[in-house]
């Protein structure tokens, strides 16, 4: 009877800790407090308790966010026929330039709803490439005589604890259908 009861006492405290995600890795994404697309403030702890989808982008790009941002929207697309609850973040990478209205058209252009999806901006450069190296292990810089800049091209997955979970080829629609095929597994 002392080892059932035992045992039933550690089922209790198991439970109470709440699943654990586990992927690829685990990156504590840092707390951050941005502006979106529409001039809100919006921090990290809005998110917590969800999976969310991250990627880098900026509007001037001439090479991979314009697939990016279209497969981001696609994604989008069809979490909502799975019924699956996430979130969406964009990071711009040139905030310097890209201000809320850019970012807003960007998204809708290329067929995005804004109802589950913040595009950031309104820090500073440096401040991004900072968060970027500890949230994602991506490096993000300027290219020299360019108005172009570097960055990851991965969507990363977050679990509702708010780590970087699993990365995926954001230009990729194969990688796109992975995503969803994730977290339907996860929840």
């Amino acid at each position: 009877m002392r080892i059932l009861g035992i045992i039933g006492l550690l089922t209790v405290i198991l439970s109470a800790c709440g699943p654990k995600y586990e992927g690829e890795f685990s990156f504590d994404v840092q707390p951050f407090e941005f502006i979106n697309q529409d001039e809100e403030m919006v921090n990290s702890e809005e998110l917590e308790g969800k999976f969310w989808v991250a990627d880098m982008i900026f509007t001037n790009c001439e090479t991979v966010c314009p697939p990016m941002t279209a497969n981001m929207a696609r994604l989008q697309e069809m979490l909502k026929e799975e019924n699956l609850d996430v979130e969406l973040v964009s990071f711009s990478v040139d905030p310097d330039n890209d201000t809320p209205e850019m970012l807003k058209q960007y998204a809708l252009d290329r067929g995005g709803e804004l109802d589950n999806w913040n595009l950031f901006t309104g820090y500073e450069f440096e401040e991004m490439k900072e968060f970027a190296v500890k949230s994602f292990k991506a490096p993000v810089d300027k290219i020299a005589d360019s108005d172009q800049m570097i960055h990851t091209v991965y969507f990363y997955l977050v679990s509702p604890e708010g780590n970087a979970i699993n990365r995926y080829d954001g230009r990729k629609m194969d990688e796109i259908e992975k995503i969803v095929d994730d977290i339907k597994d996860m929840m």
